[in-house]
C-alpha cells in the first residue's frame, strides 16, 4: 500500500542531511547517512490534510489548546502505549530541544549539573553547557543482554547536591536501548529519593522493535516531571517545527508556558504542524506501521552484510531507532582515518561515534532511515572503508 523503495531527489530543497553536508564532513559530493530524519515522503494522510487545510487560504494566528489537537494526542497514547494522559498536562513548543533547554534554565542554576546517560545525543551536551550547565555522565556499559545502566553509578550522580536534573533520553540516542519498566520505576524512585527532577525526551517513542515496548516516562513519574516529544520523527515532519511534552507540575507547567508565551512570545503554533499532528495520529497508524517493517528489513540487511564482511562484529540490530549504532571496536581501527576513507574514498558520510562524547570512541552512527538502494551503496562504502584502514 505505501512506496518506501522509490528514491526521492532531496536535492535543492534546503535539506540538512543532503544540500549542507559539508558543514560536517568538508565536502559537498557525498552519500549521506547523517543527521536523524529520514528520505521518505510523509503519511498521505499527513499530506491531504495539510494540503486541505492550506486550500483555505487564510493562515492567521492560531492556537495550540484545541479539542483536536489534544484529543489526537490523547488518542495515539492509549493507542499505541496503553497510556491514559491528562489533558492538562499538556504543552506545546517549537522543537523538543527548546522544551528541553527551557526546563534546564528554570530547574538549575548556572554551574549546576545535569545527569545524562553517554553516549548522548549531541544536542544534550550543547543545551546543557550552552546554558552554563555542567554534563554528569553516567557511562552505559554493554552486556549480552543490551545496553545496561549501573544503577549504583546512577544513584551516586544523583545523589550529588549540585546535580538536580536527569535528563533522559527515551528510547536512548544512539544506542537505541528501550527502558524496560522497571528500570524507569527505579530512575523515578531514585531520583524522588535524592529531589533530583526529570525531564525526558521521547522523541524516537514509536520507533521500537523485536518486541520492546516504550513506556511513558508519565506512567511511572511520581517527582516533578516533564516528558516532551513531537511526531516529526515517526512521521517525516520536522522541517514543520513543532512538538509537545507534558508537564506534571502545576507550577512548573505555568513558568514554562509564561516563558514561551511572554518572554519568547512563541504562543502561536505552526498551523500545518498542528494539522500534520493531527493526521498522523488519528488516520497515519496503518502508514507507521508498514514504515516500521521496513526500517526493520533495513536493520537486518545491515546487520547481515556486515556480519558477513567482519564475523566478529556480530552486529545486532537495536531496539529502537532507525539508527544504526555499530561497535566497530573489534576491528581496532583508527576512527580519524576510517572518517576520512569514508569521505575522500568511498564518498559517504556516516556520523562518528566520537560526535556523542567519549563513549562513543570506535562506534559509528549510520541512519537507515532511507530506501534499501540508497542504503546499499552506504553500507559498502562502510565495508569498503573497513577494509581499507585494517
Amino acid at each position: 500500500m505505501f512506496d518506501f523503495s522509490t528514491v526521492i531527489d532531496r536535492h535543492g530543497t534546503w535539506c540538512t542531511q543532503w544540500d549542507y553536508v559539508a558543514d560536517r564532513f568538508g565536502a559537498a559530493d557525498l552519500l549521506p547517512f547523517t543527521i536523524s530524519d529520514m528520505d521518505f515522503a510523509t503519511a498521505p494522510c499527513v499530506i491531504d490534510a495539510i494540503s486541505k487545510r492550506l486550500s483555505h487560504g487564510v493562515l492567521g494566528y492560531s492556537r495550540w489548546k484545541n479539542d483536536e489537537f489534544l484529543g489526537a494526542i490523547q488518542h495515539w497514547y492509549k493507542q499505541r502505549f496503553n497510556s491514559s494522559i491528562n489533558p492538562e498536562h499538556v504543552v506545546y513548543g517549537p522543537s523538543v530541544i527548546y522544551m528541553v533547554a527551557e526546563l534546564i534554565r528554570q530547574w538549575s542554576n548556572t554551574g549546576d549539573g545535569v545527569v545524562v546517560h553517554t553516549p548522548a545525543y549531541d544536542a544534550f551536551y550543547k543545551a546543557i553547557e550552552g546554558n552554563g550547565r555542567k554534563v554528569a555522565a553516567v557511562p552505559l556499559h554493554q552486556a549480552a543482554e543490551g545496553w545496561q545502566c549501573d544503577m549504583t553509578l546512577l544513584e551516586t550522580a544523583l545523589s550529588q547536591p549540585e546535580n538536580k536534573i536527569l535528563l533522559l533520553c527515551s528510547p536512548h540516542n544512539p544506542t537505541g536501548k528501550v527502558w524496560t519498566r522497571e528500570e524507569l520505576t527505579t530512575m523515578a524512585a531514585l531520583c524522588e529519593k535524592h529531589g533530583v527532577r526529570v525531564i525526558s525526551d521521547e522523541i524516537h517513542m514509536d520507533m521500537t522493535w523485536s518486541g520492546r515496548k516504550h513506556i511513558p516516562w508519565c506512567d511511572v513519574a511520581s517527582n516533578d516531571w516533564a516528558l516532551f516529544t513531537s511526531g516529526s520523527k515517526s512521521f517525516n515532519i520536522p522541517a514543520l517545527t513543532g512538538a509537545y511534552g507534558l508537564i506534571g507540575n502545576e507550577q512548573s507547567r505555568n513558568a514554562y508556558l509564561n516563558a514561551l508565551k511572554g518572554r519568547d512570545g512563541l504562543s502561536s503554533p505552526s498551523v500545518p504542524a498542528l494539522v500534520a499532528h493531527i493526521a498522523a495520529y488519528t488516520e497515519g497508524e496503518g502508514w507507521l506501521d508498514a514504515l516500521r517493517d521496513y526500517l526493520q528489513g533495513n536493520m537486518r540487511f545491515i546487520a547481515c552484510e556486515l556480519n558477513a564482511a567482519f564475523p566478529e562484529l556480530n552486529w545486532q540490530p537495536p531496539e529502537s531507532t532507525y539508527l544504526a549504532w555499530i561497535d566497530l571496536r573489534p576491528l581496532h581501527i583508527d576512527d580519524k582515518l576510517l572518517q576520512k576513507v569514508l569521505i575522500e574514498q568511498q564518498k559517504v558520510a556516516i556520523m562518528p561515534g566520537y560526535t556523542y562524547g567519549e563513549e562513543g570512541n570506535g562506534f559509528v552512527r549510520l541512519n537507515a532511515g532511507c530506501p534499501r538502494s540508497k542504503l546499499e551503496k552506504g553500507v559498502q562504502g562502510l565495508i569498503n572503508a573497513l577494509h581499507a584502514v585494517r
